[in-house]
């Protein structure tokens, strides 16, 4: 009797460990579903909408503009930020002040 029972026992921590493992990697590898707080991205994205990221195209693809990328917020790590790409490394990005018409900055 309880070697049945060890026996099941062992057989269900065997299953949870190998489930557990498959969903692991589902989600670091193939995506999952996050939370996107802020409203910069609305009203594509509203705050706190769940969206479903995958992450496999970045293995495969470049970023490319008006793509949308979700990151760790730097003032708050426990929360993700959705950002949509507008410029790329190698882009110039021209600044102007509206006081000071003339005086523009490149970078």
């Amino acid at each position: 009797m309880l070697r049945g029972v060890l026996g099941k026992t062992f057989r269900l921590v065997g299953y949870t460990i190998q489930y557990g493992c498959i969903a692991h990697c589902a989600f670091e590898y193939v995506g999952g579903v996050v939370m996107c707080s802020g409203p910069s991205m609305e009203p594509t994205i509203q705050n706190s909408d769940i969206v479903f990221a995958e992450n496999l195209s970045r293995h495969f693809y470049g970023i490319q503009r008006g793509d949308i990328v979700i990151a760790k917020s730097p003032s708050d790590p426990k929360s993700n930020i959705c950002k949509r790409v507008i410029g790329l490394e190698g882009d110039k990005i021209l600044t102007t002040s509206p006081s000071d018409f003339f005086k523009s900055h490149s970078y």
